[in-house]
């Protein structure tokens, strides 16, 4: 389905984006991501996922 788009039509996405989004929001969307995507693979793995929340109840303990 995306195997032809050339760095034009990825240039024109990524503009798009930004301009519906806004740069600042943009950071915040991908670092969500990230954190999602971190705590699937953890999921995966077996390990344990700790959230916010449970990090500060823990150290406010």
């Amino acid at each position: 389905m995306f195997r032809n788009l050339g760095p034009t039509e990825l240039l024109i996405i990524l503009l798009i984006v930004i301009v519906l989004f806004g740069v600042g929001r943009l950071g915040k969307i991908g670092a969500e991501l990230g954190k999602g995507i971190r705590n699937f693979r953890q999921a995966l793995s077996g390990e344990e996922v700790e959230t916010e929340e449970e990090t500060i109840d823990a150290e406010s303990a």
